[in-house]
């Protein structure tokens, strides 16, 4: 790697003078330096003593699906920049509308695509289109919006309110009224849910669903907004039945069903998206993350045919969908996300995500038989947990310190791995994987060989 510059220290220290960085407290870098990443290639990064990285969280937010240094991607947006590089979106853009067919064509029975910049945006735009649909078609009600526990879906107040994780909403509440909470679908911790685990379960945790809508109402809820495998909350992917169930609730009751794809979507779980593996049909899907694979900042709120035609109707003045996403008007995102779906046809990334999906899961449990500190792996496509605890019995889970602990020794190793991260009280301990989709063999090896010596460490 050749360092950019001359002096990495005024680096740093500028680093430390000025920046405020995500999810971190800044006290520790009164004694440690702040880590600044400098290059990428593939599944790799260099730090700026120069120290190689294998990243296992594509990006450390499961963004960079597939991988560092694709210049095609960036010649795309350059090309696309200098020719035009930005209108307002009330007009349309070439890129755009390309974009929008070439995505429509990866998802059946959904039709339209609104723009924005971020998932917590995309999200937003979502649960303001449920809210408006309230009050247009349902004379007020069916106003409110379910969420699930330990779900996520951004940062932004609205989506907070929404938010299934009580230590990222912790401390900037109050929030908007109309958000209900629903139980989470961890089968492993079923007990918290006075539910057996088994054959049966799927079908009994999504029945809860229906128990609060009752409790609230059905004619008072507009939407369920779901992950379609829950991400920081614990890489929880759902119990056999649990889809087909909640796809009949919905139905049942009316309600609008909204999956968010921000993490999930554009192949990480080994299909273009996360919701079709279980056989539904959503009515509003939102993405973001890898749809770009964080080239060029990119969400988008895509919905139905029958919901986007709620909004036509020039009866009334106030009747079309009043938003507006001034970054959703730029065209280096649906310019990289063009360029990004091509190589993962072109590489066929979506088979290779399944096969070193077995890979890695085969390895997880190899791990699991060694270290009693692996309660349970999980998940779906390049998209995996491993919930560590201190007794298998009890489950009790292991203290964050000692996930911490794990986290650092990968890194001194040179490997990037994840964890849940002031998430659900007491519940983060779950190491988080989610390498990008070009992962060969031997990438998925050292993975995996870093958590077995961090581990092994941390118990001896």
């Amino acid at each position: 790697m050749n360092l950019p510059f001359n002096d990495p220290s005024a680096i740093v220290e500028a680093d430390r003078a000025h920046v405020w960085h995500h999810l971190i407290q800044h006290k520790s870098f009164e004694t440690v330096d702040p880590r600044i990443i400098v290059e990428g290639k593939g599944m790799r990064v260099w730090d700026i003593t120069g120290k190689e990285h294998i990243d296992a969280m594509s990006g450390g937010v499961w963004t960079v699906n597939v991988g560092y240094g694709r210049e095609r991607i960036a010649d795309a947006v350059r090309d696309q920049l200098v020719k035009l590089n930005f209108f307002a979106g009330a007009a349309g853009t070439i890129p755009g509308s390309q974009f929008a067919e070439r995505l429509i064509s990866k998802m059946p029975g959904l039709a339209r695509v609104y723009y924005a910049n971020s998932g917590s945006e995309a999200n937003e735009k979502g649960f303001k289109m449920v809210r408006q649909i309230a009050h247009k078609v349902h004379g007020g009600k069916k106003w409110k919006i379910l969420y699930r526990d330990r779900d996520y879906h951004g940062t932004t107040m609205g989506a907070l309110a929404a938010g299934g994780q009580d230590e990222r909403n912790a401390q900037y509440g109050p929030f908007a009224p109309g958000f209900v909470r629903v139980p989470h679908c961890i089968e492993y911790r079923a007990h918290e849910l006075g539910l057996e685990p088994g054959p049966g379960f799927g079908v009994a945790a999504a029945n809860l669903i229906e128990e609060v809508i009752l409790r609230e109402g059905p004619d008072t809820i507009g939407a369920l907004c779901l992950e379609p495998v829950t991400a920081g909350g614990g890489v929880v992917p759902p119990p056999e039945g649990y889809w087909d169930r909640v796809q009949e609730i919905c139905r049942q009751y009316e309600i609008l069903l909204h999956i968010d794809e921000v993490v999930c979507g554009v192949g990480r779980t080994g299909a273009w998206f996360g919701y079709q593996h279980y056989g539904i049909q959503p009515d509003i899907v939102t993405m973001a993350k890898g749809v770009a694979s964080g080239y060029a900042a990119i969400s988008c709120c895509v919905t139905t045919e029958a919901v986007f035609e709620q909004f036509k109707d020039d009866s009334d003045p106030m009747s079309y969908f009043r938003d507006i996403s001034t970054f959703g008007g730029c065209t280096a995102g649906p310019a990289a996300a063009l360029e990004n779906m091509a190589i993962i046809e072109e590489e066929n990334l979506l088979e290779n995500t399944i096969r070193m999906e077995e890979r890695l899961v085969d390895g997880l449990n190899r791990l699991a038989e060694r270290h009693d500190a692996i309660g349970q792996v999980r998940g779906k496509g390049l998209f995996q947990g491993a919930e560590l605890v201190k007794n298998r019995e009890s489950k009790e889970p292991l203290g964050e310190k000692e996930v911490g602990a794990i986290l650092a020794d990968c890194m001194a190793q040179g490997v990037i791995v994840g964890a849940t991260n002031r998430s659900v009280p007491g519940r983060n301990n779950t190491l988080c994987l989610s390498p990008a989709l070009i992962a060969t063999a031997d990438d998925i090896d050292q993975i995996v060989e870093a958590i077995d010596g961090a581990i092994g460490r941390m118990l001896s």
